[in-house]
């Protein structure tokens, strides 16, 4: 949530993992541009749904529900030439041999935060919040900012066809790219902006800004 209930604080934001989707194929497919005309994809995500289309308008998107384990599962168990996971998640679970490839974000923008963990913590807290800054990533946490600026300036949550990823690019910069998914019939609006690493709620407002024109 991009609001948290009162006497609630996001206290810290760890170090980023790896922030992509991933595609994980059937046997025989080795990359996203080796999947026929027509491939069954499994994903439920609107988000990875609306880019994906957007991408290749002859993928068959087949509803994709259960765990991690059960996911990659129904590759096999329903016929599905690959399906879309989080590489952050499938790492974390010592899955990575998993991941058929990475996907940049030219194919796929990550979620809001994705490979990132927020910490919360009582506000007023200060004994907990102070240990809590061991954990803290300057640079994830701004990009992170940013990106959950974006997220609130739309209006959108996570069942939203919004996508938007923050990265430092350069001294005392921050780059960021943004999709907005408004019409099912129409690929998402996408936009991208550069500014200040020190003011990223800035930065995530105004790119709202211009994806939702």
């Amino acid at each position: 949530p991009t609001v948290l209930p009162p006497g609630l604080t996001l206290a810290a934001i760890t170090k980023r993992e790896d922030p992509r989707d991933a595609f994980c194929a059937r046997p025989g497919i080795a990359s996203v541009v080796d999947l026929p005309v027509g491939a069954r994809i499994g994903t439920s995500s609107p988000r990875r749904r609306s880019q994906l289309l957007a991408w290749r308008p002859d993928l068959e998107l087949v509803e994709l529900r259960g765990n991690v384990d059960t996911r990659l599962r129904k590759i096999e168990s329903e016929g599905l030439d690959g399906i879309v996971l989080a590489c952050a998640g499938l790492r974390r679970l010592g899955l990575a041999d998993r991941i058929t490839e990475p996907l940049g974000i030219n194919v796929m923008v990550p979620a809001v935060g994705q490979g990132a963990l927020g910490i919360e913590a009582r506000d007023g807290d200060d004994d907990i919040l102070e240990l809590l800054q061991a954990l803290a990533d300057g640079e994830t946490a701004a990009a992170c900012r940013a990106e959950r600026a974006f997220l609130e300036a739309i209006g959108g949550g996570c069942a939203a066809p919004v996508a938007a990823h923050a990265w430092p690019d350069g001294e005392g910069q921050l780059s960021m790219v943004g999709t907005i998914a408004t019409d099912p019939e129409r690929p998402p609006v996408r936009g991208m902006l550069t500014g200040p690493v020190n003011a990223p709620e800035r930065l995530g407002q105004s790119l709202a800004t211009i994806c939702g024109r």
